[in-house]
């Protein structure tokens, strides 16, 4: 009996990863389908014909300080969960993360990698996951608390409906956090357990006293940095509009990149940037256009992750 349930369950857990990655991939290549039969290939082509040297190294130094930024915020949450990580390998780890996200369907590959990676390192897998997952949400929290600031300061797309999409978030955000205080601190339910570990670990690994200031500031650094090099981009790709007026839409962009349905980083952010730029009163075209050019110099600025992965790979083992 008990060979009959674990010959069954592994065999199902993987066909639902698989399904749902099936599904983002899917997704990914729909959205770049229908801009190719709606825009045809030219505004793909014509950004990265405009991709110059200084363009390229630009996204190179702001890559730097992305990278570190994010590195250093991964160090800090993960020693608030008790996980040693210095901040030149993780560093490291991150470069390499971005060049494989930048280069592998789906986004989130890199990520996966390097969290598995550092928990066999530290001997504990699943607070290595954790200690990447929470890294993460605290940069996406704090991309989307800048959003929104910046989406209500300056005329976008969207700015109609923020004051309800905003409302919406807090009642939410309130919801979560009233539920994880009412439930009991202990249990024997599955439930009950994850939602204590989450609890513990937003308290040690984000919100501790030593902790929540440089992940703040990391995470603040870290979209400053995405902003810089979607900017770089859309005056590389030749859009001459106001500073005021390309913010937001790029805003906009890199909050579609959280969607985790792409192919090699392809796919919803030139949806979101074509439909934004189109919106604002632009061209849809300038928006992938834009789009594409900040791709390419990402996944220039993840090239020194591509060494790294190859001197990993060809690190000559200690003679005994």
């Amino acid at each position: 009996m008990g060979d009959e349930a674990g010959g069954t369950a592994p065999a199902a857990a993987p066909a639902g990863r698989s399904f749902w990655g099936w599904a983002r991939l899917v997704l990914g290549l729909a959205v770049l389908v229908g801009l190719l039969c709606w825009l045809g290939t030219g505004p793909f082509l014509a950004g990265l014909r405009l991709i110059d040297a200084p363009a390229l190294v630009a996204a190179l130094a702001i890559g730097v300080l992305t990278t570190v930024c994010a590195a250093w915020r991964w160090s800090l949450v993960a020693g608030g969960l008790g996980v040693r990580l210095p901040l030149r390998e993780a560093v490291a780890h991150c470069y390499r993360a971005v060049f494989l996200n930048a280069t592998l369907p789906g986004g989130i590959l890199g990520d996966v990698h390097r969290a598995v990676r550092h928990g066999r390192d530290a001997g504990d897998v699943g607070r290595g996951i954790r200690a990447v997952v929470w890294e993460r949400v605290a940069g996406q929290v704090v991309l989307v608390a800048v959003a929104v600031v910046l989406l209500f300061a300056f005329p976008s797309p969207v700015r109609p409906y923020l004051p309800v999409a905003t409302a919406v978030a807090v009642a939410v955000l309130a919801g979560v956090v009233l539920t994880a205080r009412l439930l009991p601190r202990s249990g024997a339910s599955r439930f009950t357990r994850a939602v204590g570990t989450a609890v513990a670990d937003v308290r040690s690994g984000l919100l501790g006293r030593r902790t929540w200031a440089g992940v703040l500031f990391a995470s603040a650094l870290a979209v400053g940095g995405h902003l810089a090099t979607f900017l770089v981009a859309a005056r590389t790709a030749g859009s001459t509009a106001p500073l005021s007026l390309l913010l937001p839409l790029t805003l906009l962009a890199l909050l579609a990149m959280g969607v985790p349905a792409n192919i090699a980083g392809f796919g919803p952010r030139e949806g979101v940037a074509a439909w934004a730029f189109a919106a604002a009163g632009l061209t849809a075209a300038e928006g992938v256009a834009t789009a594409t050019v900040y791709g390419a110099l990402v996944l220039v600025a993840s090239l020194p992750g591509a060494a790294v992965l190859l001197a990993r790979r060809v690190r000559v083992p200690a003679t005994v």
